[in-house]
Formats: C-alpha cells, structure tokens, sequence
C-alpha cells in the first residue's frame, strides 16, 4: 500500500488531500515536530535523506519533494484526472505551476518567517521580502482571476501546491489586498476531500 510520511504542520498535509481526491488507499505514517525547534524528528532521515516531509513510498520507490509527488502521484493513479492532456499548451503551464508553487514562491514567505524571529536585526530585509511576497501573490492572483481554480474549472495538481503558499500567505495576514485568493482558500478548505485529510492527518495550523 501506498505510504505517506506525513508531518503535522507541514506540505504534506496537501498529499493526504490528494490522495483523498483521488480516491486512493494510503497508509499515515505519522511523524510530530520538536515541541521546542519545531523541526522534523531525526526518524524522518530513515526514510530519506533529507529528513523532510512529504515523502512517499510505493513498493521500492520513494519520492520526496512537493512538486515531483503531487506530479507522480497524479500521473500514477490519477487515470487522466487532476491535470491537463500531456504534451498540450496546458499541460506544460500545468507542470510550471507545480514547480513556481516551491521553486518561487515559497522563498519570499519562509524567509519573512525567518525575519520574523530575527526582530530588528532584519529590519533592512523587510522591504524587498514583503516586495517579493506580493509580486508571487498578485502573479497568483492574476492568473487565477475568477476562475475557481488556477487552471479553469476543474481541480488540478497545481491547486494541490498553490494552496500551500495561499494558506501560508493567508496565516502571515498578506490576502487582504488579493479577496479571490482569499475566496480561493476558503474554496478549496470546503471541498469534501481536504476535509477528510484534515480528519485522517489531525489539525493543521500554520499560524
């Protein structure tokens, strides 16, 4: 069976959710952060080398990286859902979504994470940090306009991993300025299936 190292608090609570859109059978292996660093446990680094989380293991095979598990999880049992047509215009807009979510867009808001705990000594940071956060936001934005989601009308792996950068902006209070990626979290948190991966992998807060 399907296996997700899954740690509270973490990107890999968008996998459950996606395996509960996709109405496959997994099994949680739980892991819990250091009451006090707030880091991974060391039991991660076992199952990959990073010791980070989301990991999947299916048979001998194990990924880790966001992106690269919501692709092959979609591509894996997904039976054409969840993405666009391989090889078309949207298909590769797709795939960019899936690595704009990390790859960009992570970056502004985990380093004003970091700021955050460093007070004054950051002060000169703030401006360009706060500066890229709303340049991803407003790309994020503008593109999803008034669709339900980010490609259209219909559900996608990248709705999987915008969410994450959405829920992060959102706890940092940076949505204000953007109401329909407001609406859109709101949207995506009423869908039945995020809300059974809630129930199966335990509160989420990233506040």
């Amino acid at each position: 069976m399907l296996k997700v190292h899954h740690l509270n608090n973490s990107r890999s609570q968008r996998i459950l959710w996606l395996l509960e859109e996709l109405g496959v059978d997994y099994e949680i292996i739980p892991y819990q952060r250091d009451a006090v660093t707030n880091l991974a446990p060391p039991e991660l680094k076992a199952v990959h080398p990073l010791g980070k989380s989301p990991v999947v293991s299916d048979g001998a095979l194990t990924i880790a990286e966001s992106g690269a598990v919501v692709e092959y999880l979609v591509d894996r049992y997904g039976a054409g859902r969840m993405r666009p047509e391989p090889g078309s215009d949207a298909y590769w807009r797709h795939v960019e979504w899936l690595h704009f979510a990390e790859g960009s867009a992570m970056l502004p808001l985990m380093l004003n994470l970091y700021v955050m705990r460093l007070g004054d000594a950051a002060a000169p940071l703030h401006e360009r940090i706060s500066s890229e956060i709303d340049n991803h936001l407003s790309y994020v934005a503008g593109a999803l306009g008034e669709q339900p989601f980010i490609m259209g009308q219909d559900l996608t792996g990248a709705d999987i991993q915008i969410s994450f950068v959405a829920e992060v902006a959102r706890a940092f209070g940076r949505l204000a300025p953007y109401p329909n990626l407001a609406a859109y979290v709101e949207r995506l948190h009423a869908r039945p299936a995020f809300r059974r991966s809630i129930e199966k992998g335990g509160a989420y807060n990233l506040a």
